[in-house]
């Protein structure tokens, strides 16, 4: 016990000893930790934000028949397919979207049969449909409240599709009725809205799946099933692979313009985040170093006493160890908590959204102050081949 109390009262003295340079060193750890902090809480949020935009292009994962040796059929789906996904992915829902393509004709008025043009109809959940496509501009009221305003099977036409009503005349009004037919089968459907997908889906109808497979004379069958999976690239590949093994008869695969062009980007932003990290840190510890140097020559004599009153090499350098962890410390707490509300600002005034604070950054960032304030007090080791009888002798 007396031994530990006059470890600590030493430590206190030097770190007391000369406030000056302590300042120097607790400002040079704390502008390290507050830029370490910064970037590491960009870095963490980047990936975050990235698959949250990425998200707003739509699906990401799409399953499909395999190829059948017939080839006068076109493969399908069972619609039961739907229920045997994965619900969620790490913790967050998986949205699944059917889709059953059929090449019909559209009569844009019911009342002229000669206005015909051919169109891929499509059957889907409409109520889903904006959870794969959420990027898609819909003209009238959202398709979530279409079912409540009309009588007949809701439809939603591309705008390609309705700009050819009545000779280039748009006049797709809610309530507005297409005829849909296959074959010998008919539908009749009420518009419920016009959308703009910026793709061959503005050349499409869409109405419900129900109403498609009516139309095409089978039951219960879809073409393939668009996801919309949560979480990053290795997340969403992971949830492909757990789908595969439960259901190894089908093709699953991602669209892989979304998850690898998602991968490349974060990649790029993470190794030029952590490289700077890298950086900081290594010119912190030589900040560190450059201050410790001075100190280590100032303390010979102190070093010197210590020895001739009998103390150890190996506590002398305990004490100066612990003197860098807790200035390591000090400067990574309070530099941490700056460097974090810097993040903040920086997502804002680059990217105009906040960076969220993440927990696991503040601990991190600590802890990497302390290293390198440890590895920054390497000159002290010199004091531990210090001989007394020299230093007493003015030799050293």
């Amino acid at each position: 016990m007396p031994d530990r109390k006059m470890f600590w009262r030493i430590l206190r003295r030097l770190l007391s000893a000369n406030r000056g340079r302590l300042f120097v060193i607790l400002l040079a750890l704390g502008a390290g930790a507050a830029i370490t902090a910064a970037l590491l809480n960009l870095q963490v949020d980047a990936q975050r934000r990235l698959t949250t935009e990425f998200r707003a292009f739509g699906a990401n994962v799409v399953i499909t028949p395999r190829d059948s040796q017939d080839s006068s059929q076109t493969p399908l789906l069972n619609q039961g397919v739907l229920a045997q996904l994965p619900a969620t992915s790490n913790g967050e829902p998986v949205y699944a979207v059917p889709f059953l393509y059929v090449v019909g004709d559209v009569y844009l008025d019911a009342e002229a049969p000669q206005n015909r043009h051919a169109v891929v109809i499509t059957g889907t959940d409409l109520g889903s449909l904006p959870r794969v496509a959420p990027a898609w501009k819909f003209e009238l009221q959202p398709v979530a409240h279409a079912e409540l305003l009309f009588d007949e099977p809701t439809c939603l036409v591309g705008a390609n599709v309705a700009k050819q009503r009545h000779a280039g005349e748009q006049n797709t009004s809610p309530g507005a009725e297409i005829v849909l037919r296959s074959g010998a089968q008919t539908k009749v459907c009420d518009v419920a809205n016009v959308f703009s997908a910026g793709g061959p889906e503005d050349n499409q109808v869409f109405a419900d799946l129900s109403t498609v497979q009516d139309l095409a004379s089978v039951s219960r069958r879809i073409s393939l099933i668009q996801l919309s999976v949560p979480g990053t690239p290795p997340e969403i590949q992971n949830y492909i692979v757990s789908v595969r093994q439960r259901l190894p008869e089908l093709d699953v695969r991602p669209i892989r313009q979304f998850t690898e062009g998602e991968a490349k980007i974060y990649n790029r932003i993470s190794g030029i985040l952590s490289a700077t990290v890298g950086l900081v840190l290594v010119l912190t510890a030589l900040c560190v170093m450059a201050a410790m140097t001075n100190v280590a020559m100032e303390r010979r004599n102190d070093v010197g006493l210590m020895k001739a009153i009998g103390g150890a090499t190996r506590r002398v350098l305990r004490l100066f160890l612990a003197e860098a962890a807790i200035l390591g410390l000090t400067g990574g707490i309070l530099g941490a908590a700056v460097g974090i509300l810097l993040s903040m600002w920086l997502g804002k005034e680059v990217f105009g959204v906040a960076a969220r604070p993440r927990l696991i950054v503040y601990p991190v960032a600590v802890a990497l102050t302390i290293i390198v304030a440890i590895a920054g007090a390497f000159p002290l080791r010199r004091l531990a081949g210090i001989r007394p009888a020299a230093v007493f002798r003015g030799e050293a």
